[in-house]
C-alpha cells in the first residue's frame, strides 16, 4: 500500500514538472519577436546544415523563411540548402530573393555569382561576383576571388584564374580551396614543384580529399617518382574507392 502511494506521489510531482516546462517554454518563446524568433530557427537550419542534416535543415530554415520572408539571409541559406539538395531552379529563386532583398549582402551575391558560374553563365556570374567583391562590408574577400577563379578556369582563362587564386591567398593564406585550386593549375601548368608545393600547404590545414590526391598522384609520376605516387594511389583508393577519380585511375593502370 505504502509503495503504492509513493509511486502515485511521484507521478503526480513529474506530471507538475512537465506543465511548468511546457507553460516556461510557451512563455519563453512568445516572447521573442518574429525577427528573433526567425534567427532562432535560421541558426538551427544553419547549424543542421553544416552537420548535413538536410531533412531537419530544411524544416527549420523554410519554418524561419514563413516567420521572415524579407530576410536576405534566410534566402540565401534556402539557396545552398536546395543546391545540396540538388532542387536547382528552387536554389536559383531563393539566391534572386536574398539579391534582390539586400543589395549590399556579400555572402548572397557570392553564392549566387559561384551558383551561375557553375552553370556556364559566365558573365552575369562575374558581374555578380565582382559586386560582391567591392562591397565595403565584405570582409571575406577570399571567399569571392576563389570563386572568380574557378569561374575564370571555367571559362578557359587560366591565367586570369591563377591571378585571383593568388589574391584570394593574399587575403588568407591558409584558405584550402584556394590552396587545392593552386595545386590543381600548377599541375596543369606542368610547373610540378609548385603543385607539390602547395599540396604541402594544403595539408597543412586540410585533409586529403579525392581531388587532391588524384592530382597528387599524376604530380608524382610527372616528377618520375614512382613509389611516391604508388603510396598516393593506395590512399585513394583506400580512403576514396567509390570517388570518379579513383575509378579514372584503376582505368589507365588496366
Amino acid at each position: 500500500m505504502l509503495h503504492k502511494k509513493v509511486i502515485k506521489c511521484l507521478a503526480i510531482i513529474l506530471l507538475s514538472i512537465l506543465v511548468n516546462a511546457c507553460v516556461s517554454s510557451n512563455s519563453s518563446k512568445s516572447s521573442l519577436s518574429n525577427k528573433e524568433e526567425a534567427k532562432l530557427y535560421l541558426r538551427m537550419g544553419v547549424r543542421y546544415l553544416e552537420m548535413d542534416m538536410l531533412k531537419i535543415a530544411k524544416e527549420n530554415l523554410e519554418t524561419a523563411e514563413s516567420i521572415d520572408p524579407n530576410s536576405a539571409t534566410i534566402h540565401n541559406s534556402l539557396g545552398a540548402l536546395y543546391e545540396r539538395l540538388k532542387m536547382f531552379s528552387d536554389a536559383r529563386q531563393q539566391y534572386q530573393k536574398a539579391v534582390a532583398l539586400d543589395a549590399d549582402d556579400a555572402a548572397a551575391k557570392n553564392n549566387y555569382g559561384r551558383f551561375l558560374c557553375e552553370r556556364g553563365n559566365y558573365e552575369e556570374g562575374m558581374e555578380l561576383l565582382n559586386e560582391a567583391l567591392a562591397l565595403p562590408l565584405n570582409n571575406r574577400k577570399w571567399f569571392t576571388y576563389t570563386n572568380i577563379g574557378r569561374c575564370e578556369l571555367r571559362n578557359g582563362k587560366k591565367g586570369l584564374a591563377e591571378a585571383n587564386f593568388r589574391k584570394a591567398l593574399q587575403a588568407n593564406k591558409y584558405f584550402s580551396p584556394a590552396l587545392f585550386e593552386m595545386q590543381k593549375i600548377s599541375y596543369l601548368s606542368k610547373k610540378y614543384m609548385s603543385a607539390r608545393a602547395f599540396l604541402e600547404r594544403y595539408l597543412s590545414v586540410a585533409t586529403h580529399n579525392a581531388s587532391t590526391l588524384w592530382y597528387a598522384v599524376q604530380t608524382e609520376r610527372a616528377l618520375g617518382n614512382k613509389k611516391l605516387a604508388e603510396s598516393y594511389m593506395e590512399k585513394l583508393n583506400a580512403l576514396f574507392p567509390t570517388s570518379k577519380e579513383a575509378q579514372q585511375l584503376k582505368i589507365k593502370v588496366k
